[in-house]
């Protein structure tokens, strides 16, 4: 129900002193989340903040639920996500779907964005002014959907969102507020694709989310 101004309000008051007592107030409804979400990708979907707009396929904004308790944030598009405009399709999001599965979760339950949303050349990490220019739309993704938990995917995630330096086993194991969320770092699935034996640990942290998921339900 939307909110009644004051001015609307007076109005009312003053009718009510004319003798007219019923009243009729067309109510709109407001957005959903994700209708949100859509009206802003449309909006700057032709951004070029960075250069990254001028090697870009297709921007990469998110994907999954815009009602999710959990949103997981990777670094950047890779050469799949760039030509589909879908994150996290590739080898890496293969995986990802399985660890999430590990946890009983879906694609469809959680939110999956990134820190930039153009594929850096080669798939190199972001640089610092890319970063800069793309955190304003990351923000407002987190300030819509308000997601109880935070999975930054890798250290440069984990790092920019925290503002920090600190290396990704620091970082791991903990919860650490952001905004209205609990955020935690793990690592990025594909690190794991690269490092197998990183996998053993990879799963205490998703055991520690899931737990803390829920817990908050």
């Amino acid at each position: 129900m939307n909110t009644i101004s004051e001015a609307r309000l007076r109005k009312i008051e003053l009718l009510k002193l004319s003798g007219i007592n019923e009243i009729f107030i067309q109510e709109t409804e407001s957005p959903s989340k994700g209708e949100y979400l859509q009206q802003f990708e449309a909006e700057y979907n032709d951004c070029e903040n960075c250069t990254l707009a001028q090697t870009r396929h297709k921007l990469v904004w998110g994907g999954g639920n815009a009602e999710a308790d959990i949103v997981f944030v990777g670094e950047g598009p890779g050469e799949q996500e760039d030509l589909q405009g879908v994150p996290f399709v590739g080898n890496a999001g293969q995986l990802l779907t399985k660890m999430l599965a590990a946890i009983e979760l879906s694609r469809d339950e959680v939110y999956i964005t990134n820190i930039v949303k153009c594929r850096p050349p080669g798939n190199r990490n972001p640089h610092e002014d890319e970063i800069r220019a793309c955190m304003p739309y990351l923000e407002f993704q987190l300030s819509i959907i308000q997601p109880k938990i935070i999975c930054a995917l890798g250290k440069v995630a984990g790092n920019t969102l925290l503002q920090n330096d600190d290396t990704l086993t620091k970082m791991r194991q903990k919860f650490f507020p952001f905004s209205s969320s609990k955020l935690m770092v793990t690592y990025h699935p594909s690190a794991l694709l690269h490092n197998p034996e990183w996998k053993r640990p990879a799963w205490e942290d998703l055991k520690m989310l899931k737990r803390e998921y829920t817990e908050s339900r």
